[in-house]
């Protein structure tokens, strides 16, 4: 089991990494976006549809990477005090009783809904927009995928802690 927790944590790494490259072409495409507007007069819409979509791609796959870092929100004026055995089961009953359902049902739910975008090859609504919104909307399940994958992992691991019986 060992080994599949490392390759979803390569796979969800590289996915971070993907995720972050994305929250930097944002950051410039706003940038041009402002300085053709306000600089020279000049705007398109499907560059502004650009952004909001590299922006999605980043949120969609940096969840798993999220949650590999544990870098998810959380309340930890109780959780940082708690011994690790503690903090195990409290990542394995999230995983299995919070994330677990939600990923499902995302991953489940969504499968309309891309199906559909697919079928009508969706695009843009606003002419001269993007013309694949079906692709960006097939990273909905995917993202699911990858959380509930990542759950996996981070549950695998909090299964190890609790049987290793460290106390803190």
């Amino acid at each position: 089991m060992e080994r599949v927790a490392a390759a979803i944590d390569r796979v969800t790494e590289t996915l971070g990494r993907i995720a972050a490259w994305a929250l930097g072409g944002v950051i410039a495409i706003v940038l041009a976006v402002v300085l053709l507007r306000y600089g020279v007069g000049w705007g398109r819409i499907w560059l502004q549809e650009a952004y909001v979509w590299l922006n999605a791609v980043a949120v969609l796959l940096g969840l798993a990477y999220t949650l590999k870092h544990d870098a998810h929100v959380r309340i930890d004026l109780l959780y940082e005090r708690w011994s690790i055995r503690r903090r195990a089961l409290a990542d394995l009953l999230g995983c299995v009783v919070l994330l677990t359902p939600f990923a499902l049902a995302v991953l489940w739910t969504s499968q309309g809904y891309v199906t559909r975008a697919w079928q009508i090859r969706e695009a843009s609504r606003e002419a001269g927009g993007l013309p694949g919104v079906f692709l960006l909307k097939s990273l909905i399940p995917l993202a699911a995928l990858l959380l509930f994958l990542q759950g996996l992992a981070v549950g695998w691991r909090a299964v190890r802690r609790l049987r290793a019986g460290v106390e803190r």
